[in-house]
């Protein structure tokens, strides 16, 4: 049997019972849960803005903001007031029926990006996967490809989830190692390089599948030209645009999409994390209607994607996006964020690179790897999340303050200091 003595007030059971220790909430988790994860040493037990607190009372700047699912901040008042208004009248109707949530939440976003239509799912690696049949189906029912032999073209260094499919495509070892036979269909070329994407297109191809940032690699910004001559090079082959926009979206780069920073429109795009506004899993393919109109009745779906409650949050968001300060505050604190990295590279950091809100610095492998400056970070009450060896990434609320962004980044520097000091 279980031991759940004493889960309670601080982690959201029986107020009750008494709190439970840090070690002692660590102890029942890698007992009682598989080890898909290696978590920090800290138990989160609430949130406001941009802060969190652990079941020991300590206050925590939340520098990942859940791989950028809480753009918006923990709490913020806006969703959680949507939030609770939905849950008072319905939450889940399953798509055999209409609610009043599904119309206004599908053209609000459709509106929002440009496009005619919404697919709604729920998760970004479900978003990816209907891009993935919707660029299969489009290419055997518009371009005329033969069945069962569409391709589509993807990035090396790419992340876009963890199913069977998509990590048939992925290079990290991590993902795909032991999990195989894998899903055939992909041709993976350097991120970043246009003349390898027409050079893997042929007759076959159905899409070229790329996220304009690639953020589990690093932030890797590719170079300004090259989503630009993607676009014109699916064009002339004839061959879709999908845009994994999950974790670059909705104002994580101070701007609604990445793209437009470059000023491409993609055929088609995926969105997830920020959403669902932090409160539940959102996402949401948007394209044309001559892209998405290839998918008829009961050719794909879901229990829960669109359903109300979900439809309250992302319309909510959209509505966050077009009447809110987020992708201001984003585009100008994104300038103190990349005016700060810089005084830290030659001094600990190899490299940083930064787009809005975002930033991936590589650190001097000879003083530390990503965990342990995590691990240290976490000491200083920061936390950021590492990423392949000694990268780390930063991915603050699009409501943080300045002041709490120059704190945090005065954390980084004290601990880059105190690994130069103990390496000397």
């Amino acid at each position: 049997m279980s031991d759940t003595r004493g889960l309670g007030r601080r982690d959201g059971g029986d107020p009750a019972g008494p709190a439970i220790s840090t070690s002692e909430h660590i102890g029942l988790a890698d007992t009682h849960s598989a080890h898909n994860y290696n978590p920090l040493p800290v138990v989160i037990a609430e949130g406001d803005g941009a802060w969190v607190t652990d079941v020991e009372g300590r206050r925590l700047l939340d520098c990942l903001a859940g791989y950028s699912a809480m753009n918006f901040g923990h709490r913020n008042p806006d969703l959680l007031a949507a939030a609770h208004h939905q849950l008072d009248r319905i939450t889940l109707t399953s798509r055999a029926f209409y609610n009043d949530q599904f119309a206004p939440f599908v053209t609000s976003l459709a509106d929002l990006v440009g496009k005619e239509q919404v697919l709604p799912m729920n998760t970004g690696a479900e978003a990816v996967e209907t891009g993935i049949k919707l660029a299969r189906r489009w290419a055997y029912d518009v371009k005329g490809v033969p069945d069962g032999q569409a391709t589509i073209v993807v990035a090396g260094g790419n992340f876009h989830g963890r199913t069977t499919t998509i990590i048939s495509f992925s290079e990290d070892p991590d993902a795909y190692g032991g999990f195989g036979p894998y899903t055939p269909g992909f041709r993976v070329v350097p991120y970043g390089d246009a003349v390898a994407v027409a050079d893997a297109i042929d007759a076959t191809t159905a899409a070229v599948l790329i996220e304009p940032v690639q953020g589990e690699a690093g932030v890797i910004v590719p170079p300004p030209d090259y989503l630009p001559r993607v676009r014109e090079i699916c064009d002339e082959q004839r061959v879709l645009f999908i845009a994994d926009e999950v974790q670059s979206g909705l104002g994580r780069t101070g701007t609604v999409r990445a793209c437009e920073h470059t000023g491409v429109v993609p055929d088609v795009y995926l969105f997830g994390k920020a959403l669902g506004g932090g409160i539940l899993p959102v996402s949401a393919v948007v394209a044309d209607a001559d892209v998405l109109d290839v998918i008829r009745p009961g050719q794909h779906g879901s229990t829960f994607g669109g359903n109300p409650l979900a439809g309250a949050m992302g319309r909510t968001v959209v509505r966050m996006l077009k009447d809110g300060p987020y992708l201001e505050n984003a585009r100008r604190l994104g300038e103190v964020l990349r005016t700060r990295l810089k005084e830290y590279v030659g001094n600990g950091v190899v490299a940083a690179r930064s787009i809005g809100l975002w930033a991936g610095i590589d650190v001097d492998e000879s003083l530390a790897g990503g965990r342990e400056l995590c691990e240290r970070l976490l000491a200083r009450g920061v936390l950021v999340k590492d990423t392949h060896g000694s990268t780390i990434r930063l991915s603050p609320p699009l409501i943080i303050s300045e002041d709490d962004l120059n704190w945090g980044l005065d954390q980084l520097g004290a601990v880059l200091a105190e690994l130069r000091a103990e390496r000397a």
